[in-house]
């Protein structure tokens, strides 16, 4: 099979090939339009306030601070972001936790995953701190067998790293197992340590159109994956 081929179609899934589904949180269950808010907006506004400096200032030091660290724990450290803008970043996810919730879908397609028996385990970046405040105002480690933060792998899902100490870690197959994510650079990295079957969350956020991406099983919501048919 060529490496940018994945065996899903759009004509079937069959589960019956898959033993491990492995799933990002934010962005793929999770409606990453609270990340996306609290980071792109609500941090710079009150940073911003902390500083007095003008919002646009305020955003665009704290994107630049984001890419010095993007790959690297610290970008999703709870605590790191705490420490270096002076804000408690913790208690503002406790604050703003009426905008967490489920996307579309996403609890039905869990249930589905339980009926089927798949051993379902959640494989996040996020830091446990942000982990907590989420599973508490959703429920979602109801649905699992487990979740796995990045500081418990010691990497992060994008990096060749990640993959072999998440896999020694959790037992899975890789030629057995599911991945499904928003994110590319995860994908790819799952890809090259040889994941069969990935899937693209393409509508990783309520707020905008789905971001569909050509060399992976792509999708904007769970029925292809609930009927395995696009």
């Amino acid at each position: 099979m060529p490496p940018d081929s994945s065996p899903l179609t759009p004509h079937a899934i069959d589960w019956n090939e898959i033993d491990d589904v492995l799933l990002d949180m934010d962005g793929t269950l999770l409606d990453r339009h609270f990340d996306n808010f609290f980071f792109e907006e609500e941090l710079p506004r009150r940073y911003a306030a902390l500083h007095a400096v003008p919002f646009e200032e305020s955003r665009d030091r704290l994107m630049a601070m984001y890419r010095s660290v993007e790959g690297e724990l610290a970008w999703t450290d709870l605590n790191y972001w705490t420490k270096r803008v002076g804000i408690d970043v913790v208690a503002m996810h406790k604050e703003l936790d009426y905008m967490i919730g489920f996307l579309p879908g996403a609890e039905d397609f869990l249930c589905h995953l339980r009926q089927l028996g798949k051993r379902v385990t959640i494989i996040t970046n996020a830091h446990e701190a942000g982990v907590s405040v989420k599973v508490a105002k959703t429920g979602l480690d109801r649905y699992v067998d487990r979740i796995v933060d990045a500081f418990e792998v010691g990497y992060l899902k994008m990096r060749p790293e990640y993959w072999p100490s998440c896999q020694r870690l959790l037992g899975f197959n890789p030629s057995r197992s599911l991945f499904m994510d928003d994110d590319e650079g995860c994908l790819i990295a799952a890809r090259a340590f040889g994941v069969t079957y990935l899937v693209h969350s393409a509508k990783s956020s309520s707020q905008l159109p789905p971001a569909p991406l050509p060399q992976f099983f792509s999708v904007a919501g769970f029925a292809p994956l609930l009927n395995g048919r696009l």
